[in-house]
């Protein structure tokens, strides 16, 4: 039973990773505040749904030598990135907004905090 509920809880993350994926492909044609809020919303369920998926296992996460935990590292890197990107759209400065590349760190970050 509680294998069925792991691998139904990993089918929900790979689902929602795609929806993010989805909308920043659409964020980096567009352009827009409106697809930059979809992106960062479904960015934050994915972060969020991720720690309640591993608090439910009761994964241990590698901590450094001051205790601070790898999950919580990509949490609040995650978040610079997001702000990066919001901070680029809002300069509009086209010929130096690296959407894509900002898109792949934060896609990136969101797997390494699953996997």
């Amino acid at each position: 039973m509680q294998n069925q509920e792991h691998k139904l809880q990993l089918e929900q993350l790979q689902q929602l990773m795609k929806e993010v994926e989805s909308a920043g492909e659409r964020l980096a044609r567009s352009r827009t505040f409106k697809d930059l809020a979809k992106f960062k919303t479904l960015v934050k369920q994915f972060v969020k749904e991720t720690v309640n998926f591993g608090m439910e296992l009761k994964h241990s996460h590698s901590s450094n030598q001051y205790g601070e935990g790898r999950s919580l590292k990509l949490v609040e890197t995650i978040d610079e990135k997001l702000v990066e990107l919001t901070e680029e759209l809002m300069d509009n400065k086209d010929e130096q907004i690296d959407i894509l590349g900002k898109m792949g760190e934060i896609n990136g970050l969101l797997i390494n905090l699953y996997t």
